[in-house]
Order: structure tokens, then sequence, then C-alpha cells
């Protein structure tokens, strides 16, 4: 069973940092029509910069390897990631170029429509990753999504390996992905769409059979773990074991909660999952944690700023014991 030993190590996150421009609508649009009697705000967001926040809030250590632009942009993002108490010392500019920026459309359920403009964020090459050699050697866990550059996630995942460090992959935006890359990998964290796009299959709404099917075709690609999310429905857990007969996908039941925006949800989860590993939990338990992170996060408007406090999220938990 995969389970680590109770650590101080810092959790590096290594990925985007973006700034969110963010309308709330009262329903999304269709293909060229304009809703109006919205309201606009600007967050700090991206898959890395989220899942940074988010662990750093739970209360631990937490480094952040990035690139941002040199324009204004780029100094507001370090200092709101520092703000929430992440180390950004390798955080860098790339010149001449914009910070990555995305337009978010949000409807009164909490659904969202997402556009992103990666500009700095497809600058974080394997050199980058390279130059961050010894703090991410040594990290209690990597935390990786796939908003930069293929070969820089591949090389971190090399990396990784040969160091002995844990790799948490979110999937996200989902894109075919090498089984010398899977093979790497510690815990891979799809949602159901993209569980089903790296599988082969059109995006749907999967039931928990599906769901466990689609687990196993994971598992045979060669991650140890897969934990797909399934949003209110919790989470389904598996490891290779499951594969052999040696234990079942384990359903972690979610949380129903009134939701105001779900922009940033699996980004909570992704933070969470890596707090609760690196404190000793088990998987179940690290789940049933991040599933509770998540929850809160789209009780709360805009990305960064719903990412839940380490005392928001023990209190929750209490109060929905199972």
């Amino acid at each position: 069973m995969f389970q680590l030993a109770k650590t101080r190590k810092k959790i590096v996150v290594v990925g985007s940092v973006n700034v969110d421009f963010v309308v709330r609508a009262p329903r999304l649009p269709v293909a060229g029509e304009t809703v109006s009697r919205a309201r606009f705000d600007v967050c700090y967001g991206g898959k890395g910069g989220n899942q940074a926040v988010a662990a750093a809030r739970l209360g631990a250590p937490t480094a952040m390897v990035a690139k941002v632009g040199t324009d204004e942009f780029g100094r507001r993002l370090r200092s709101s990631l520092r703000a929430a108490g992440v180390d950004t010392r390798a955080v860098s500019s790339a010149k001449g170029v914009r910070s990555g920026t995305a337009f978010v459309v949000t409807g009164p359920k909490g659904e969202n429509q997402i556009v992103v403009a990666p500009g700095a964020n497809a600058t974080l090459s394997a050199r980058d990753i390279e130059r961050s050699r010894a703090r991410l050697r040594s990290a209690g866990l990597i935390l990786a999504q796939l908003e930069v550059p293929p070969e820089s996630v591949a090389r971190l995942a090399e990396l990784a390996a040969r160091s002995g460090v844990p790799l948490i992959l979110d999937p996200a935006p989902a894109r075919a992905l090498p089984a010398s890359l899977l093979r790497r990998v510690s815990v891979l964290t799809p949602n159901e769409a993209e569980a089903c796009l790296l599988c082969g299959r059109q995006p749907h709404h999967l039931s928990l059979s599906e769901g466990r099917r689609l687990c196993r075709q994971l598992l045979r690609r060669g991650p140890h773990t897969v934990i797909l999310k399934m949003g209110e429905r919790g989470a389904l857990v598996a490891e290779r074991g499951s594969l052999r007969g040696a234990g079942g996908i384990v359903h972690v039941r979610g949380f129903r909660v009134k939701a105001v925006d779900s922009t940033g949800a699996g980004d909570a989860f992704n933070g969470a999952l890596a707090v609760a590993l690196l404190s000793g939990k088990t998987l179940r338990e690290a789940a049933r944690y991040a599933c509770a992170a998540g929850a809160l996060s789209v009780t709360r408007p805009g990305a960064q700023p719903s990412m839940p406090t380490r005392a928001a999220v023990n209190s929750f938990l209490r109060r929905n014991s199972q």
C-alpha cells in the first residue's frame, strides 16, 4: 500500500501560475451569445499556483517552481504566492513574455468555462527543472500538472523517480501521456473527463462501475496509484494490487455542499491530498481529507481565494463525520 512516513519536508509544486479574469454570469453563454448583468473580478490562479496555495494554507511547508512574465502581473503573482506562505525563490521571470492568463466565466450553479493563454508558463523548460534539481531532490513530495511543456513534465518525472521522491500528477488539461511518464508517477489524479480522454473514450459522467474499469485501465499504463476525482460523489482509490485481486478499489464518499464556483476544486483536492499523505495518512484517509477540501473550495468564489485553511477543513470533517 502506498503510504508515506510523516515528515516536515517540503511539498514542491511544479507548474503554472496565472492571472484569472473572472466573470460571474447569470448563466453560461452559448456560442455567439452575449450575456449581460455579469460581475467581474481579477484573481490569481493557474493549476500549479492553486495547488501550492492549497497546500500552504493547510499548513504544509510548500515551494513553487514556475515561470512568470516580466509584466506587472508577474510581480503580483509572486506576491500572492508569498502572502499564502509559498516559497517563491524558484519562481523565475521569462523576459519579454507576458504572464499566463485565464479567462473564466462562472454560472449560477458553480459551473464554469475557462480559456487559458499560457504565456510564461509555456517557457518553463527542462533546463529550468534541472536548475531546481537540489530543491526537488530534497522534497517530501512533488506535485505537478500539465499546463507546462510536456518535455518539462517528463524531465521532472525522471528526476523524481531517480531521487526516490513521490510524484503526484494531476493530468489536467488532459492529453495523451506516454507509458514512460506514467510508470514514474506515484499517484495519478484525473477527474472523470480526464480519465475518459486518457483511456481513449468520449468524456461523460461515469457510474462507479465505469469509474472502476477506467481506474484499472490507467493502472495498467504504469502509475502506482490512481485516484479518480468524482466531485460530490467523492473519489475512487485504486492501487496496483487491485489488478492482482489483492484488494478492491475503494470508494471514498464525497460531500454535498451549495456550490458557488467550481474553479480550482480539483486543485484544492490535489493540494490537500499531498498534505495529508505527508502527514502519514493512508490513501483512503488522504482522499477523504482531499474531498473535504475540494467541497469547501466550491462554496467560495475564485481559485486561490477559495482554498481552505487547515482549521476550516478539520471543522468541516468534524461536522460531517461518517
